[in-house]
């Protein structure tokens, strides 16, 4: 069950906390003691529960490694319960660092002001999108979003940027109601693929990123099936810091992570289909714009991000 309230990190269901702090453990660093702007116990990473925290352990692991020999300060990534924790989290001072979805972004910045600094890049240095996408089956009679009147659809889960808020703003934008179909919430984004390849749905919600996976898994074969709707190019998840840090700190943080070689961000860039992937890149807010104004669109708020 989804949980929208953050409890203690020990005890948060599923949740990976690591500890990579090298300034203890006679390892090079790039800052001298004196020009160290580490707070005390560290700095907190959260990171939102995108991928099975079993894999995104390792990944988050070997960049909390390099951003702590570059910062010469413990970095402790926690892999998060849910969106809406690691909001509450960023607030109430227990995290300095948070990667969000798009669309948690909003509402981070909203709730936590949490500032953008960084993402993934590509191969070539540019920002890497991904889009949303709703898929049928090869032989169905479905070949637009007005068609899906009186059918069902499978999205990922509430407060997902591509997952249910581009999709619910597409059936919108097609003249349909929520009520003029059957939508149901998978559970994410792999659970609303199986829906579909398994026979439970007429359509669903395939991002770029899930379809690569699941190709790659043999899950999927998009020969079998076709996209009636695809959404513009979206920003991949930012890499934030609470608006109340230090500034010193901030500026630390963000050369440290745009300093990163991209094998210290690939494993966890390739979760999200980023390939070949390139350092981090800068973005603020105004890379996330179209969130925003997708978030007032539909009239959401922080509660609507699980």
């Amino acid at each position: 069950m989804k949980r929208n309230h953050l409890l203690p990190l020990a005890a948060l269901a599923g949740t990976a906390v690591l500890s990579l702090g090298l300034s203890g453990c006679g390892a090079e660093s790039s800052a001298s003691a004196s020009d160290s702007v580490c707070p005390d116990g560290g700095i907190n990473f959260g990171v939102e529960p995108f991928e099975d925290p079993a894999k995104l352990t390792p990944a988050y692991q070997t960049i909390a490694k390099a951003m702590s020999k570059e910062l010469d300060c413990d970095v402790n990534v926690q892999i998060v319960d849910t969106y809406s924790a690691e909001v509450l989290a960023m607030r109430n001072d227990k995290l300095t660092l948070g990667q969000f979805g798009p669309l948690g972004y909003v509402f981070a910045k909203e709730k936590a002001d949490a500032e953008a600094v960084a993402s993934f890049g590509t191969g070539d240095g540019e920002l890497s999108t991904y889009k949303a996408g709703i898929w049928v089956p090869e032989d169905s009679p479905v070949t637009s979003i007005a068609d899906l009147k009186g059918k069902s659809l499978a999205l990922s889960e509430p407060g997902s940027t591509s997952g249910d808020a581009l999709p619910r703003q597409a059936l919108k934008d097609a003249g349909l109601k929520e009520s003029d179909l059957k939508v149901q919430y998978a559970g994410g984004h792999p659970e609303a693929l199986l829906a579909l390849t398994n026979g439970k749905v007429d359509a669903a919600e395939i991002n770029t990123q899930q379809e690569a996976t699941s190709t790659e898994a043999g899950q999927f074969k998009a020969a079998d099936y076709r996209e009636i709707w695809t959404s513009d190019p979206i920003p991949n998840d930012p890499i934030t810091i609470a608006g109340k840090a230090d500034p010193k700190l901030k500026a630390a943080v963000k050369k440290a992570l745009l300093n990163l070689p991209a094998s210290a961000v690939s494993t966890a860039a390739g979760y999200l289909d980023v390939e070949p992937a390139g350092q981090l890149v800068a973005v603020g807010e105004k890379d996330y714009q179209p969130l925003f104004e997708l978030a007032q669109k539909l009239g959401l708020t922080e509660k609507d991000v699980s």
